[in-house]
């Protein structure tokens, strides 16, 4: 998986450590962390993906509602925002690989409410999995890793890899807190 910790801290950038990545192996990493993540809610039930965990510093300056910004989030919140980021990310890097210069959002989420069984869980992981896998089925077989963008968020350039890996840099930031929301539902169903 690819170490965001070093990303985030500034010690690498992200293409440095992605921008040299073909699809093969950007189908081999969207393939290990959708894998990662239906392992990590292997166990659970439908009331784990509706259980609020505890998290007091809960923040979330995107929220639908004035309500929601300091609300913890259920394993299906994370479940839908892990996913729509990954799928963002690469639907974006598909469109530099064909040399099309875009930046701006390519992104829906599924409202995090709609989330309430570990089927829909395990089924909108694998229809991401789809989602992203076929990104990489519409590069061109000479892609254009020369087409670079600046995002405000992220040192250097960005080509059609690191904007792809991007979104599974976001994926690999979110493996703690579902590792902690599936730890807390399940003390709370014991």
């Amino acid at each position: 998986m690819i170490d965001h910790k070093k990303i985030n801290n500034k010690e690498v950038t992200l293409d440095e450590v992605c921008g040299h990545l073909g699809p093969a192996e950007l189908r081999d990493l969207t393939n290990e962390m959708t894998d990662t993540l239906l392992d990590l809610i292997v166990g659970c039930v439908d009331e784990d993906v509706v259980f609020m965990p505890k998290d007091p510093e809960a923040y979330d300056n995107a929220a639908a509602t004035e309500g929601e910004v300091h609300l913890p989030w259920s394993l299906g919140h994370l479940i839908v925002h892990i996913t729509a980021s990954s799928e963002e990310a690469a639907f974006l890097g598909a469109e530099l690989a064909r040399g099309v210069q875009r930046e701006g959002r390519s992104r829906y989420e599924t409202y995090w409410t709609t989330m309430t069984t570990i089927n829909q869980c395990r089924a909108r992981l694998e229809e991401s999995r789809r989602m992203q896998l076929a990104t990489l089925e519409v590069w061109p077989d000479e892609p254009h890793m020369d087409n670079t963008i600046e995002l405000r968020f992220r040192e250097g350039p960005i080509n059609p890899a690191s904007r792809f890996c991007g979104g599974l840099l976001h994926a690999s930031s979110h493996i703690e807190q579902v590792i902690e929301v599936v730890r807390q539902a399940k003390a709370a169903r014991a």
